[in-house]
Parts: C-alpha cells; structure tokens; sequence
C-alpha cells in the first residue's frame, strides 16, 4: 500500500506527470526554453511555470484567481460556484442554470445515499474548497446541521460570512481561510465531508483524499466531485501528446496541478479502506454548462465585469473554449466519487 500511495502523489502513472509540468532539471527547478522571438507570450508561460513549480505558488496562484474573480461569478450566476446537472434530452434556458446548480447538489446527495431521516441526516459538515459558501449554506439549511467552510481565497471567505448572516445562517455556517491539504479540524469530526470541483486544485491528490477521510467520522459519507482526465486504457501508459498540450493550457489557466482519471481516485479510497465506493461520469448531465458560461460572458455585464477584473480573470475566461473542446473529444470527465468510512 505505501508504494500505492508514494506513486498516486503525482499521480499513479509516472507518464501523467506530464499534463500538467514542465520537464525538470536535476535541482528539481523547471527547465523552460527562452528564445527573443517568443516574446510576451513565453514570457508569461515562464512566470506562470515558475510560480506554480512549488505547492505554495500555486496555492497563492488559486487564493488571487478566486479573490479576483468570485465577485463577477457571484454577480452573473450567483452564489454558487459550480457546474450545474441537467437533463440531457432538453435544451437548457437561461432560467435554468441557477436551479441546475441546486440540482448538481440534490443529485450528489441521492448518489451518495444522504438519508433525510431525522435520526440518520448529517450533523455536522465541512465544506472542502467552499468558494463563497452556495453548498455550505444550503446543506445546512436542508439538514439543521452545523457547516464549516474552508477556501484559500479570504475574499471568498469574508463574502461566504457575510452572505450566511444575511441569510440568518451565522450560527450555524463558518467559514475559514484553510489548506484541504492540511485541515484545522481534529480527526473524525465530520458526519458529511463535502468536496464540490475543488479536488482539480489539489497538488498532491494522495494527501487531498487522506485528509478528506481523517476529518471524516466513522460512518461518515465523503463526496467528491471534481474534474477528471479520461481513464486510461490497459495498453496505455498515459495521455497522448495531444491531449496532453490540451489540459496544459487548461492548468495554466485555471490554476490546477496534474490531472488525475476517476479511476486513480477510486484506487485511493481503496488503499485507505473505505467502504461503498461508487463513481460515475456526469458529463453528459453538465453539457450545456461552459457554453452558457461562455455565454454569459460575451454579454454587455460580462464584457465590462471582466475588464474591471484583471488578467488572472481575463485568462481564465479565455480559457473556457478549451473546457468545451475536453469535453467534446472526451478528454475531461466530470466525475463523481463517493464513499463511506467504516464505523
């Protein structure tokens, strides 16, 4: 099992480190070819390298992307930073995505078999990369439970605060700056642990999943749902170039570390024993979302909220056709995992 575990930190299959890096020297700092001729725009290439080469680089690159741009997501789509599920046989209206989003979470909690029973609905949650506290609120709010939301973002989290005691929440819903990868909470506190598309973010997805299950009381449900790269094939020992080049762009962009399949998350909660592992690809039910995204921002609001903005925003939101262009040749997978701890 240690070997398991030493391997997936990168993740699993040695070759998956290239998606997202660059090849490194010996001193392991990043060799990143210089030329006059490249311009600008190597230029930037370099500085994003460099700054996401160690985990608190890329930790600060995550913090001031969210800080920057939380408030246009919020502003345009409300407080709910995250895909939304839909059904894949109707054409999605405008109207719609903001209840899709509410679905996204009804639906996890179905999958997972969240019971509503009085006597057997979670107590207490911690809400892993809450952004500015949609899912926080709203399963407090279903289940009467307390709700602890970390984020790296202190913008996201003093507007998650703030939106809770508006909403009458403040008892009940709190909200820290915090690092998944080392969380402030003792071990077995939680009855549900809740992660909603931050474990892209996560540098080390072996530390990401192992505190997800520390927090984690016994008998207590883990949700998971995060963007994933396709599963490889048995004759595969990774990506192809191409694909590879694709989600290179998309972690400079968004900030993200190597990608990881839905299968390397299964094979993590295994080697840590947890019980009634289940997993699903969702894409097809988030279709419709990055192009109404897209949408949204090549109107009037959109235009002028991202030049208010700044560049982390800016390149992101220039990023989102190549969200679409994984999913159509089915390169990046929406997936959804979840497991329970064993009493």
């Amino acid at each position: 099992m240690n070997s398991l575990l030493r391997t997936c930190q990168t993740p699993f299959r040695p070759a998956q480190r290239e998606a997202c890096t660059s090849e490194r020297s010996l001193n392991g700092t990043r060799r990143i070819g210089w030329s006059i001729r490249s311009g600008v725009g190597r230029w930037r290439r370099l500085m994003v390298s460099a700054t996401m080469g160690t985990e608190s680089g890329l930790q600060k690159g995550i913090a001031e992307f969210y800080d920057e741009s939380s408030g246009i997501w919020e502003d345009i789509w409300g407080d709910h930073m995250h895909h939304g599920f839909y059904d894949p046989n109707l054409l999605a209206s405008v109207s719609d995505h903001r209840s899709a989003q509410i679905r996204m979470i009804e639906e996890a909690l179905s999958f997972a078999g969240i019971s509503e029973d009085l006597l057997k609905r979670p107590k207490s949650l911690v809400d892993v990369g809450c952004g500015i506290g949609g899912s926080s609120r709203y399963l407090a709010r279903k289940f009467g439970a307390q709700c602890q939301g970390i984020t790296l973002s202190p913008i996201q989290a003093q507007r998650a605060q703030a939106l809770a005691a508006s909403q009458g929440l403040a008892d009940s819903v709190s909200f820290q700056v915090a690092d998944a990868l080392e969380q402030p909470f003792p071990d077995g506190q939680f009855d549900l642990v809740w992660s909603m598309e931050s474990g892209e973010h996560m540098p080390d997805k072996t530390k990401f999943v192992s505190e997800l299950a520390r927090v984690a009381a016994p008998g207590a449900t883990i949700i998971l749902v995060t963007w994933c790269h396709r599963d490889l094939s048995p004759s595969e020992e990774s990506l192809k170039p191409d694909e590879k080049k694709l989600l290179n762009k998309i972690c400079d962009a968004y900030y993200l570390p190597a990608w990881c399949s839905t299968a390397d998350y299964v094979k993590l909660l295994q080697s840590l024993s947890l019980q009634d592992i289940k997993a699903a690809d969702w894409s097809e039910y988030v279709a419709p979302f990055w192009p109404a995204v897209i949408r949204s921002a090549l109107t009037w609001k959109g235009f002028t909220s991202l030049f208010r903005t700044g560049w982390k925003t800016i390149k992101g939101a220039l990023a989102m056709p190549l969200m679409m262009e994984g999913y159509n040749k089915n390169l990046i997978k929406f997936a959804i995992i979840t497991c329970r701890k064993p009493e």
